[in-house]
């Protein structure tokens, strides 16, 4: 499958007056794209726990149900946390959207091949697991319908949203979030709840 687009590229269209979007951006270089987007206190970028980003993000998702949530993750992550893909499909939350930038490598381990590089598909293993909507998108005019349905009502769609983007296996500078996590923990409490309710 050709890969025609930029994951920053891509990061940055989606985020692009994000409003009170929530977003997860998984470890490695989906928080570096997200950061590089514009450091923002309602997302949280994942230092570590590879395979988490998507149960963040459906925990988040059932718990503000009136708020849009995005998780931004790539290929190695999400074959970490397949199993997310089956519980959120169970649970099929609507305000929950999960996009996976697919370079077909683990980029920060030296970039070698996933196993979508064989040809296993993320997309067709999200669909089978229950999601309502999945997408596998390789040009600007797909990835300008993905952004219209992440910020869609959650009230006019009927489940998660899943979509693949495939992506350039390119080396970009870092641009990296905070550090600490007690504070990315913290700000994020605040932004979404309150400083008395954050602090409760």
């Amino acid at each position: 499958m050709k890969k025609t687009l930029h994951r920053r590229d891509v990061v940055n269209h989606i985020l692009h007056q994000r409003g009170d979007l929530l977003v997860v951006a998984g470890l490695g270089a989906p928080a570096w794209d997200v950061t590089a987007a514009g450091d923002h206190p309602l997302s949280f970028p994942l230092w570590g726990a590879m395979g988490g980003a998507a149960m963040i993000g459906l925990g988040l998702a059932l718990a503000q149900p009136k708020r849009k949530v995005l998780v931004v993750t790539g290929d190695g992550e999400m074959l970490m946390g397949l199993g997310s893909l089956a519980v959120i499909g169970s649970r099929k939350p609507r305000n929950l959207c999960i996009v996976v930038l697919d370079n077909e490598q683990y980029g920060e381990t030296g970039m070698q091949d996933t196993v979508t590089a064989s040809g296993v598909d993320l997309a067709g293993i999200a669909k089978s697991a229950g999601f309502t909507t999945t997408m596998s998108i390789q040009t600007k005019s797909e990835l300008g319908l993905l952004k219209t349905l992440i910020y869609k009502e959650s009230k006019a769609t009927s489940g998660p949203l899943f979509a693949l983007v495939k992506v350039d296996p390119e080396k970009l500078p870092l641009v990296l979030p905070p550090r600490e996590g007690s504070y990315l923990k913290n700000r994020f409490r605040i932004a979404l709840l309150g400083t008395q309710a954050a602090l409760a």
